[in-house]
């Protein structure tokens, strides 16, 4: 695939995007698939206290990421280089992520070695991809960014994909039959009573960041050095006052960053309550929930990567609205699904005993849940291509971190607003209906962002 045109090699094209393969195993392991599930019904009193502390643990990360993103985008732009930033958050997301092995059930300090450790890692990654995503513009010409970066996101879905069958086949067990998802015994007398397979993700997403993070460093060439560090940092904290002035006053720009805020904050919730739903709804398990997610995984490489030609072809606002649309539609439709019934009313026979995916809301279920995972990765590929097309190139790495700041500072407030519902109404789909407002919300004011398509 051609995303060259004049700019960087090949060679740094590929090693650049294979930072999103490097990182994207946090995300699908720990996050969402093997360690939370396991830090939840393995390490918490309970399902419900694992859940509160582990938002508890992503609400202070994302706080942090508010503040300081910014911040340091300010100085990185000020000193030029980006390759040292990422370096300097990528030590702490490695031993982070190795600290979570140590978070074992009966352990005294396991609760608080899983949090802080998804803490900090949760806080590093993010840092260092802003500085990776700033890298963009030196890459390629302005007509190729976007499938650059859809490329960047299918690699990541790519290696997300890879990981999660890695670690539900080989590593993670049911502590009840000893299997993995294969149906064999884990990799290196991995112990499933003690949950070894889950807690080796972290050890696991360590490793694979360490070695396929090494092409960018010694590939890809970084921007020149432009000042010290010390006179850096007092010019990076001014621009950086003068940066939010700018979008202040940069409607268009203003306006978008809102609008990235809103939707962003719906795509959060929807990932956080989707394995939650589908249980409660579908009484699905481990396997299912597994399943389920190496599937949106596929899809969504295959989203990043038709996402990103669309981008090139329409412009990234056309590829936005498309991928909230899909979001509204298909979310409206997932909440119309239970066990046994499909778009509301109409009733659907069980599934066969012992059968995966038989029934027809089961099958709705998959199906609606691939679409939003194709729309998933051009809705966030298409949001920092877009960025790219509005900012100042002199102030790209600052307008990254705004753009991280606008997906992060209110982040707990679609999954605060779906739970306050679904205490109040005491429905599950009543509280996931709170997530279509925020696509609704995003795409109102995504369409009074005016794309200038020659920039």
């Amino acid at each position: 695939m051609d995303v060259m045109g004049k700019g960087a090699g090949r060679l740094a094209i590929v090693s650049w995007a294979l930072f999103d393969w490097a990182a994207q195993p946090f995300f699908t392991l720990i996050t969402t698939f093997v360690f939370a599930p396991y830090f939840a019904s393995a390490l918490a009193a309970t399902p419900a206290e694992g859940q509160t502390l582990w938002g508890y643990a992503t609400a202070a990360a994302g706080l942090s990421i508010a503040v300081l993103a910014p911040v340091l985008g300010a100085v990185a732009d000020a000193t030029g280089h980006r390759k040292p930033w990422i370096l300097a958050f990528s030590v702490p997301f490695v031993a982070a992520c190795l600290m979570l092995w140590y978070a074992a059930p009966g352990e005294p300090s396991g609760i608080t070695t899983a949090l802080v450790a998804f803490a900090i890692a949760t806080l590093s990654i993010e840092f260092a991809t802003v500085f990776n995503n700033a890298m963009m513009p030196d890459l390629v010409p302005p007509g190729r960014i976007g499938r650059l970066s859809g490329t960047g996101w299918a690699t990541g879905y790519a290696g997300g994909l890879l990981s999660l069958v890695v670690a539900l086949g080989f590593l993670a067990a049911n502590p009840e039959t000893g299997h993995t998802l294969f149906g064999l015994k884990p990799l290196f007398g991995l112990d499933p009573i003690t949950r070894e397979g889950d807690r080796a993700s972290g050890p696991f997403s360590a490793l694979w960041y360490i070695v396929f993070v090494l092409p960018l460093f010694l590939f890809v060439p970084d921007a020149p050095k432009k000042a010290r560090l010390g006179p850096a940092v007092r010019a990076g904290l001014f621009n950086l006052a003068r940066t939010f002035r700018d979008a202040r006053d940069n409607k268009v720009l203003f306006t978008f960053l809102i609008a990235n805020m809103i939707y962003k904050d719906g795509l959060v919730a929807l990932f956080a309550f989707g394995g939650i739903y589908a249980a409660g709804q579908l009484g699905w398990g481990s396997i299912q929930i597994g399943s389920f997610g190496i599937l949106l995984t596929i899809t969504g490489t295959i989203g990043a990567v038709i996402g990103g030609r669309m981008d090139d072809a329409y412009g990234p606002k056309a590829v936005l609205f498309g991928a909230l649309g899909i979001l509204i539609v298909c979310g409206l439709g997932l909440i119309s699904i239970d066990r046994d019934t499909v778009l509301f009313v109409i009733p659907a026979a069980p599934g066969a005993p012992g059968s995966l995916f038989s029934s027809l809301p089961e099958q709705m279920f998959l199906a609606l849940g691939a679409l939003i995972g194709m729309a998933a990765g051009p809705l966030q590929s298409a949001s920092r291509s877009l960025l790219v097309a509005l900012a100042p190139k002199e102030q790209m790495t600052q307008f990254f971190g705004l753009l991280a700041l606008s997906g992060k500072v209110t982040s707990f407030l679609a999954p605060l607003s779906v739970s306050l519902m679904t205490a109040w109404s005491g429905s599950q789909a009543a509280g996931m209906s709170v997530i279509l407002g925020f696509f609704a919300v995003g795409g109102v004011l995504l369409f009074l962002t005016k794309e200038n398509r020659a920039a």
